[in-house]
């Protein structure tokens, strides 16, 4: 078997008229992911839609493969492999849904691409999802100037889109010498798959170069061990068999893990004998592993999903209170003091209350812009104090920010999102 490729999550982020979806619908087309037969349907169904042109924009929504409900939302996820890589690419259709993704990250993105179209420049939602793609650990950027066609393939545009992206990036705190700019065309497919011609002045790579020269992602192996429980189950002749996904850190059968807060708030603790992915025996599993394990002297009723594992020396942090930076994006009024939402962090719900909003901040640079504010609503970020109602295992982002983003739904709606940056850590007593 060849040594299979490297993964990376790639998600194309950007001003909604910006065109993300074209330019992920020509990458498929022109790497041949997508046939000419799926196009021409699409474009059928675009003209009679009335929209000829946007055929690619629709590629994205027919291939919604993952329609989960609950939590995460019909995002695209579009597998593709170039000579280095494989990859998913995440294609987060409106704003909201694409910071709703981001912070619950069922695909935790390694890379981004920030598509600006050449016409409009830097807009609001630009900015926006610059900041977030940052604060969210998106530590990997390509920016695509897009609809170049428009500007009849002018420099001197590209020049000053990049000049303006470029202080944004400082401000957010990205370093700009490490990210490339590509002007493209999506449309017309100049320069995303393959160089183009109309653009003489411009001696870089295209698109599609430029994805195999981002760095592969690291596994936080070096991390203490985290696994989020997803479900358990009783398996004859074997016993309780807890499943979940591995975020940090290694574990290997004969290990000592405690897992927390399970029934009784104290956690409970055994030694791994077995570990199972795709109905093959392991001997450990790493992060990104979806497994099945056995652990020695742990019952079925002691556990359950949003519980977390860890080794028994560094026990995942079961948080009395904590602090977050959060940001609101859809709540119908105001979020004050008191609200009790619920928090989907890792594969936990719990019910907590915001106890005090300490400040309120400017969404594009993090700055506090006010102290002690009554309210937030719409668009703000904000540093809140938050207790949750029940026994709840969070992580600070510096720690392991894998364990530390959550996103705050309230009424079928995701009302805000965030990551815990302090916490007052609960003593479970020995």
């Amino acid at each position: 078997m060849a040594k299979e490729k490297t993964h990376i999550n790639l998600v194309f982020i950007g001003h909604v008229d910006h065109g993300k979806s074209t330019t992920v619908g020509r990458l498929l087309f022109d790497t041949k992911n997508i046939d000419e037969q799926t196009l021409r349907k699409l474009k059928d169904k675009a003209e009679e839609l009335g929209k000829g042109g946007f055929e690619f924009a629709f590629v994205m929504d027919n291939l919604k493969e993952e329609r989960e409900r609950g939590v995460t939302i019909d995002l695209s996820h579009k597998k593709f492999e170039t000579d280095k890589y494989y990859f998913t690419i995440i294609d987060a259709p409106g704003h909201k849904d694409f910071i709703k993704n981001m912070i619950t990250g069922a695909a935790q993105a390694d890379a981004g691409v920030l598509v600006v179209a050449a016409n409009d420049g830097v807009m609001a939602q630009t900015k926006e999802h610059m900041f977030l793609a940052k604060t969210l650990g998106v530590n990997q950027l390509i920016i695509a100037v897009n609809k170049m066609d428009m500007k009849d393939y002018d420099e001197g545009v590209f020049n000053k889109i990049k000049e303006d992206v470029t202080k944004l990036l400082k401000t957010v705190g990205y370093d700009p010498e490490k990210i490339p700019f590509v002007p493209i065309a999506a449309l017309p497919g100049e320069n995303v798959a393959k160089k183009s011609e109309k653009m003489p002045w411009y001696n870089g790579k295209c698109l599609l170069e430029t994805m195999d020269d981002l760095n592969p992602p690291e596994k936080p192996v070096d991390l203490p061990l985290r696994l989020p429980i997803q479900d358990v189950y009783n398996i004859t002749g074997i016993g309780v068999v807890p499943v979940g996904r591995v975020e940090t850190g290694i574990m290997k059968v004969g290990d000592k893990v405690t897992i927390v807060p399970g029934r009784e708030g104290k956690g409970v603790s055994g030694e791994v004998k077995s570990i199972e992915m795709h109905h093959e025996q392991m001997q450990q599993a790493e992060p990104g592993d979806n497994v099945g394990f056995n652990v020695r002297g742990i019952g079925k009723n002691d556990i359950a999903r949003g519980d977390v594992l860890g080794h028994s020396d560094n026990v995942p942090t079961i948080a009395t209170e904590f602090t977050a930076q959060i940001v609101v994006l859809n709540h119908p009024s105001v979020i004050t003091v008191g609200y009790t939402p619920v928090f989907h962090i890792h594969t936990a719900q719990v019910a907590c209350q915001i106890t005090e909003i300490t400040s309120k901040l400017d969404p594009a640079t993090g700055q506090v812009v006010q102290e002690k504010p009554d309210f937030i609503k719409n668009g703000d970020a904000a540093i809140v104090k938050i207790k949750p109602t029940q026994p709840l295992v969070i992580e600070k982002q510096k720690d392991i920010p894998h364990m530390a983003r959550f996103a705050v739904r309230d009424s079928g709606q995701t009302v805000a999102a965030g990551m815990c940056i302090d916490l007052v850590k609960k003593d479970i007593g020995k």
